[in-house]
């Protein structure tokens, strides 16, 4: 196997599995928010809430990680 094959792989079982574990993150969440919201007529509402949560939450998130590669990209220099 070359090096690029093998890290190709690599590269795609982790993605694979952070897949998987965003699957898990996502029944975790709506269960959650149906537990919070449980009336029959909050489908709408519960989804929602639940979009506005994964937004707020990949927000927060996405900027945390932009800092912590930036403070790594200056110490690299």
């Amino acid at each position: 196997m070359t090096k690029q094959f093998l890290k190709q792989t690599l590269t795609m079982v982790a993605a694979a599995f952070g897949v998987v574990a965003a699957l898990a993150w996502n029944s975790a969440i709506q269960a959650l928010i149906q537990k919070l919201f449980p009336a029959e007529n909050a489908g709408v509402r519960s989804a929602f809430v639940y979009a506005l949560l994964i937004t707020t939450l990949t927000v927060i998130v996405t900027y945390v990680v932009g800092q912590i590669d930036a403070r790594l990209e200056e110490k690299k220099k």
